[in-house]
């Protein structure tokens, strides 16, 4: 599988699992202090062929994930679920410990963020559904973000990830139902 555009990603490890997944280039941030230069650096790649961000799903990660995206306009994103990013021996989480499969699949269903998206989701579903308020919130958000491959968020940013990802009303109804039926079912 080649990939058109070039991924950001965190370090050198993460570079090396991605390359054994996909055929794809690939920009270092080396870690969370991402610098100017590196950041003309994504913005010109982005200008040339775009970027795909592709961050390990923890703060430091999210932190990269909205600099690079304040800085170059337009990115697409891709994103990992935590349990899928973590190390078998140790308590470490990231790209480079992903199945390569995994990591295909994540590339594979990138979203770009659009600036002149228009909210068709409302707090007012978050609620109706039990994404924001209820005892098994957390829970079905997780399973909401893995589904819809949109990574791990609280209320509020849920509400805007849904919006700018332009996931329509009946995506979000019909992943709901199958979340909420398979917890029927536990």
């Amino acid at each position: 599988m080649r990939i058109k555009e070039i991924i950001v990603v965190e370090g050198k490890d993460d570079t090396a699992r991605i390359r054994e997944a996909v055929d794809a280039d690939t920009i270092e941030t080396n870690g969370s202090a991402v610098d100017e230069p590196v950041l003309e650096q994504i913005l010109h790649a982005q200008q040339k062929r775009g970027v795909i961000i592709f961050t390990d799903p923890d703060y430091p990660g999210e932190r990269i994930r909205h600099i690079v995206s304040q800085y170059v306009p337009h990115c697409k994103h891709a994103f990992l679920p935590k349990h899928l990013a973590r190390a078998k021996q140790d308590k470490g989480i990231g790209i480079e410990h992903a199945s390569v499969e995994d990591i295909r699949e994540a590339l594979s269903s990138v979203y770009e963020l659009t600036e002149d998206w228009k909210e068709t989701i409302t707090k007012d579903d978050l609620i109706a559904y039990g994404l924001i308020g209820g005892p098994m919130a957390r829970k079905r958000r997780e399973q909401l973000g893995i589904r819809l491959h949109i990574g791990k968020t609280n209320g509020k940013q849920l509400l805007r990830r849904l919006n700018m990802f332009q996931i329509s009303s009946e995506q979000l109804d019909e992943t709901m139902r199958q979340i909420i039926q398979e917890e029927r079912n536990e």
